[in-house]
């Protein structure tokens, strides 16, 4: 029988840091857009600010990935981490001298949505290095679980330490939690070297990843699914759903919505750590679908105890979707284009964020906002069920208790295959892999 995932040496580590970070993560959104707001009196310098840091994050991730893939995925977090504290202690001096500038914070936030780039693929590489397969679902639930308890607790605790304190010392602390997780993660007991032994150019390696990418079935027919769920739901949810709440049952409510859909995520993640089913994909695409409720029930000018209970349920499927998904890619992807495939998925994934953002203003002036928002529930829905018509999706095995084998941080390394093609046969035959 498998160690208990927390009392394993590297998860543990792996887990305190993740779960430091995350927490000074969760402290940062809120008091850098009061800090802006409060020092700048625009709007427009908050806009500036947070583009600054995505843009260099898409940007980046392909080269993140095969940085990830080609060094030690722990050297990768670790100077992350250190690069991260850095960027978020040079904004908060600035904020806590008042030598407040646009340029100087926009530049440091270009530094960290690159450092961040490098820091998502690796993440999820690593986990297959700590645990074995038939632990993955665990650990991932586990970690999600932590993810959620910071996004339901990390915005009060922010508001009320903003209130308190102020933004200087907020920022402040999410550059510390940032330190003692690059300690945390210095402790892993992961290869040091590269994990992989080709001399290869990273153009090359980004190019291979693609390759990878695109011949496994199951991973681009659901990046593609999640592409469009981002582009109609996205937008749509951010601008129209504070705005269409308040016409219906005031502001008060959308907070509540907030915080059931947070709630949600928490639940589940925590319920996924013993629910065992045979195809684990299948289940999160089905799951994925409820995200449509809260738009369907908006859109159709339900009260307020009904937008609290679909935000809710719409965040128990989020999360089975979430889980399903990091776990059949660590499971079905070989270890070596882990990154890279990741890389892959979250740029198609991500990229559409924007473009649904700028569109959705010009739709509901033209359709009506309750009617955007209607249709745009009934093409989520749709989209997120689509993939279960490839039978790669639907057939994706989730690992099995006896399929144990011991983590590879602890297994002998060997040279990767030749050519994709192999890479791809292989994965092949352990069943399809979810992107």
């Amino acid at each position: 029988m498998p160690t208990p995932l927390l009392r394993q040496t590297d998860f543990r580590w792996f887990f305190t840091g993740r779960l430091v970070s995350l927490l000074g993560s969760s402290l940062a959104p809120v008091a850098l857009a009061f800090a802006v707001l409060d020092a700048s009196r625009s709007p427009g310098d908050l806009g500036i600010i947070l583009a600054a840091r995505m843009v260099p994050l898409l940007a980046f991730l392909l080269v993140g990935g095969a940085t990830a893939d080609r060094f030690s995925r722990r050297t990768v977090l670790v100077y992350a981490n250190l690069g991260s504290a850095l960027t978020q202690g040079g904004v908060a001096a600035l904020l806590l001298t008042g030598h407040y500038s646009l340029l100087l914070v926009a530049s440091l936030e270009v530094l960290s949505g690159v450092l961040a780039a490098f820091t998502t693929p690796a993440l999820r590489g690593v986990v297959p290095q700590l645990v074995g397969k038939a632990q993955l679902r665990q650990a991932n639930a586990l970690l999600g679980s932590t993810s959620n308890a910071t996004k339901v607790l990390g915005p009060s605790l922010s508001g009320i330490l903003v209130v308190a304190a102020g933004s200087g010392p907020a920022i402040a602390f999410d550059a510390l939690t940032y330190l003692l997780a690059a300690g945390c993660l210095a402790r892993l007991s992961l290869p040091a070297g590269a994990t992989t032994s080709r001399p290869s150019a990273v153009l090359t390696d980004i190019r291979d990843g693609w390759t990878e990418f695109r011949r496994i079935p199951w991973v681009w027919v659901v990046t593609v699914s999640s592409c469009l769920m981002n582009l109609v739901q996205t937008g749509t949810w951010q601008i129209l759903g504070p705005t269409l709440t308040k016409q219906i049952s005031g502001e008060a409510t959308w907070g509540f919505v907030l915080s059931a859909r947070g709630i949600g995520l928490l639940v589940m993640s925590t319920l996924m750590y013993r629910l065992m089913v045979r195809h684990l994909l299948r289940l999160g695409q089905l799951m994925s679908a409820l995200g449509a409720l809260p738009l369907l029930v908006l859109g159709t000018h339900l009260s307020a105890p009904w937008m609290i209970a679909a935000a809710f349920t719409a965040g128990l499927g989020s999360s089975v979707s979430g889980i399903s998904w990091d776990t059949s890619l660590q499971e079905h992807v070989p270890a070596h284009v882990l990154s890279r495939v990741s890389s892959y998925d979250d740029l198609l994934s991500y990229i559409a964020i924007p473009i649904g953002q700028l569109s959705v203003g010009p739709f509901a002036q033209t359709f009506g906002g309750f009617t955007v928002i209607t249709t745009t529930g009934i093409a989520y829905a749709a989209v997120a069920v689509i993939p279960l018509a490839s039978t790669a999706v639907r057939r994706l095995p989730h690992a099995q208790a006896d399929r144990v084998q011991p983590p590879i941080a602890h297994q002998v390394s060997r040279p990767a295959p030749q050519s994709p093609a192999t890479l791809v046969n292989q994965a092949a035959n352990d069943g399809n892999v979810k992107g």
